[in-house]
């Protein structure tokens, strides 16, 4: 088929990067390998932050008209796609695109991660979820890649078509990797921004305060505008102990994966966390919460632990018990490489979505 891909939330061209980002530029590549030509037909951000602006919601419906008259006007001069394909519309980032456009050229509508939430009934973000609804209940099939989403997407809307894909990464350079792991190197990799990641930073370094009598070393790949409050949170632990190595490419992150012992990240809010699995890929057991999603990609006692959210001691207990447990630590690694490859990478994620699409849209896919 002739895929038109739009990304509401984050263009896979933007330039900042982010998990978003990444699972948009995976969908494409799942799409591509099963065969389909795909194009991403708008790089316009539907996002709105706050529930009480109205004018920056005004502004994104004129905005998104002018959009979708574009594309209209391209379509009828260079052809029309076989389907309109959305990733992760939500009450802050609608689809103000797809619904009206597939209604007018007869297309068929995909939506990957929508979700619903009775919450956010609120202000501007009301109608906006309204939209979210309408585009949910209107979807050839709505693909959730979390239990959580999928009942979500039951329970506001009976008579949606759901179906389930695993999250997935692309792991070929995390697989090739040679774990070589220094037993005492811990890792995380996230960006330092505000809200949850600076709340997963804080509690992380809570964590680590409480096991500072054993010779761990962790090193932090990221970057963000929340980098000085970051690393302020740390700086209380003792002198040398915490290696900051800032935003690095995927290779070198690779690397840097497979010299660690564990990763280690709470998690507070994850959808499901798509560096769980580049860790496990790359053979290195993960420490986290059991929040959200993050049980969807990380398998409590087999690929790494999971421990009550919020409890600071239990984490720091889990941590501190695979650190002085080799055997146990080598045998999540194991695990955790054999999973990924099994039901998270791209591979295994091309033929699933491929069957969803073959199921869903019969002949046309």
């Amino acid at each position: 088929m002739k895929i038109a891909f739009y990304s509401p939330l984050k263009s896979p061209d933007h330039p900042v990067p982010s998990g978003d980002r990444l699972m948009a530029r995976q969908l494409i590549a799942c799409l591509k390998l099963c065969g389909h030509s795909v194009e991403v037909v708008s790089d316009l951000r539907a996002f709105i932050a706050d529930h009480g602006d109205r004018d920056g919601r005004d502004a994104l419906l004129k905005n998104a008209g002018a959009e979708a008259a574009r594309l209209r006007e391209q379509w009828r001069q260079r052809g029309v796609p076989d389907l309109w394909f959305c990733y992760h519309p939500y009450y802050k980032s609608p689809d103000l695109l797809g619904p009206d456009l597939c209604a007018e050229f007869r297309l068929p509508h995909v939506t990957v991660e929508a979700s619903y939430s009775h919450r956010r009934n609120i202000g501007v973000w009301s109608d906006l979820q309204a939209r979210v609804l309408d585009c949910i209940r209107l979807a050839a099939v709505n693909i959730s890649l979390t239990e959580r989403d999928r009942a979500g997407l039951v329970a506001a809307a009976p008579e949606a078509v759901v179906a389930s894909l695993k999250p997935f990464i692309d792991a070929d350079a995390f697989l090739g990797t040679s774990p070589r792991p220094d037993p005492l190197r811990l890792v995380t990799v996230a960006m330092m921004r505000s809200g949850d990641k600076l709340a997963s930073y804080k509690a992380l370094a809570q964590a680590l305060d409480r096991i500072r009598d054993q010779p761990w070393r962790l090193s932090v790949v990221g970057d963000g505008p929340m980098r000085d409050d970051v690393r302020a949170l740390f700086s209380g632990l003792p002198e040398g102990r915490i290696e900051w190595l800032g935003q690095q490419e995927p290779v070198e992150i690779a690397r840097i994966l497979a010299g660690s012992a564990l990763y280690v990240w709470p998690g507070c809010g994850e959808a499901y966390g798509l560096a769980y699995l580049e860790a496990q890929a790359a053979g290195v057991p993960v420490v986290a919460w059991a929040t959200a999603g993050v049980p969807e990609v990380v398998d409590n006692g087999a690929t790494g632990i999971l421990t009550e959210p919020g409890d600071i001691d239990a984490y720091a207990a889990a941590i501190a018990s695979l650190l002085g447990n080799e055997e146990e630590r080598r045998r999540m690694a194991g695990n955790a490489r054999a999973r990924v490859v099994r039901d998270h990478s791209l591979d295994a994620a091309s033929k699933a979505l491929d069957a969803i699409l073959q199921h869903y849209l019969g002949g046309q896919s």
